[in-house]
C-alpha cells in the first residue's frame, strides 16, 4: 500500500512558449544594438562642432576655413594657448564670468526654491492664479522688455556695474516652475506632520524640503550656471568697462574692423568651455536624477 508520501511526483510538462515570444526575444538584441547605434550617431553629430573648435584652436589664423576641412592640422600650433593670455586679460575675464555665474546661480536657487515652496505647499487665496500669471512671463520674449529694463537700471545708476545683471537675473520663472513640480511630488503629510510638531514654514522649507530636493536643486543650479556663463547680450548691454567684461565679451577683442582672428577666438572658446565641462562632470549624477525622477513617492 502506497501512501501519499511514497507516491511519485506528478509529471508536469513545461508550458510551450507563446507563438510570438521566440521572435521577440530574438529581435531584442537587434533593437538594443540599433538603439545604441542611433545614440552613437547623434552623439557624434553633437560633438562635430566641438571637434572643429578644438581643431581650429590649433591652427594658424589663415587655415581655419580651409576647404576641405583639415580636422588634424599638419602642424599643431600649441602656442595659441600661451599667446592668448598675453593678448588679452583672459584670467580677468574668466574670473568675472565665474563671479557672475556663481552669484546668480546661488540667488536663483534660493529664490526659485523658496517661491516654489509657497506655490506648492502653502495655501493662500489666489495662489494658482498668481502662479499662472508668473509662468506667463516665460512666453514674453526678452527683447520685448530689454529697453525698459535698461532705462530702469540707467536711472538707478547701476549700469556698468555687476548689480544691473545680478538684480535682473536673480529671479527666474523657470526655476520656480522646476522646483514647484518637484515639490508637488513630495507628500503633503510631511509638511502637516511638521506643522503639528510646531515647526514654522521657514523651518519646513529649510529642514525638510531642501534636503529632499537635492537632485532638483542640482539641476536648476547646473542649468543656471551654464546659461549665465554663456550669456553675451546681458554683459554686452550693461557692462562697458574692460575690467568688468566676461569671457564672451573679451573674445570680441579679436574681431577687428577689417579682419577677424578666428584661431584665437576658437582658442578662447576652448578655454571657456573647460569650466562648464568640469561643473557638469561633477554634477551630472544629481542632474540626471533631478530630470529623471519625480521626488519622494508617497
Amino acid at each position: 500500500m502506497t501512501t501519499l508520501r511514497d507516491a511519485p511526483p506528478a509529471m508536469t510538462r513545461p508550458r510551450p512558449p507563446a507563438p510570438q515570444e521566440g521572435p521577440r526575444r530574438a529581435l531584442r538584441p537587434v533593437r538594443t544594438a540599433l538603439a545604441y547605434l542611433c545614440l552613437l550617431v547623434v552623439t557624434l553629430l553633437v560633438l562635430v562642432p566641438f571637434a572643429w573648435m578644438v581643431s581650429s584652436s590649433l591652427k594658424p589664423g589663415n587655415q581655419v576655413f580651409t576647404v576641405p576641412i583639415e580636422w588634424i592640422p599638419h602642424e599643431l600650433r600649441w602656442s595659441n594657448f600661451a599667446e592668448i593670455w598675453e593678448r588679452i586679460p583672459m584670467l580677468t575675464y574668466l574670473g568675472n564670468s565665474a563671479f557672475l555665474s556663481v552669484t546668480i546661480t546661488l540667488l536663483q536657487v534660493l529664490t526659485g526654491s523658496f517661491a516654489a515652496y509657497g506655490f506648492s505647499k502653502v495655501r493662500f487665496p489666489g495662489r494658482d492664479t498668481l502662479f499662472l500669471a508668473y509662468m506667463a512671463t516665460i512666453a514674453v520674449p526678452w527683447q520685448a522688455y530689454m529697453v525698459p529694463q535698461y532705462i530702469m537700471m540707467q536711472r538707478a545708476e547701476l549700469t556698468d556695474t555687476y548689480w544691473s545683471i545680478i538684480l535682473l537675473q536673480a529671479f527666474g520663472a523657470f526655476g520656480v516652475f522646476l522646483m514647484r513640480q518637484y515639490y508637488l511630488s513630495i507628500p503633503d503629510d510631511l509638511c502637516e506632520a511638521a506643522r503639528i510638531d510646531g515647526l514654522t514654514e521657514y523651518g519646513i522649507y529649510w529642514r525638510i524640503m531642501l534636503p529632499l530636493s537635492k537632485p532638483a536643486l542640482a539641476s536648476l543650479a547646473l542649468l543656471t550656471f551654464v546659461n549665465t556663463w554663456n550669456d553675451y547680450m546681458g554683459p554686452f548691454i550693461y557692462l562697458t568697462s574692460n575690467d568688468l567684461w566676461t569671457v564672451q565679451l573679451g573674445l570680441r577683442s579679436f574681431v577687428g574692423q577689417y579682419d577677424t582672428e578666428y584661431a584665437m577666438i576658437m582658442t578662447g572658446s576652448v578655454l571657456s568651455v573647460l569650466p562648464i565641462l568640469v561643473v557638469f562632470l561633477f554634477g551630472q549624477r544629481y542632474f540626471i536624477r533631478g530630470i529623471a525622477t519625480s521626488g519622494l513617492k508617497g
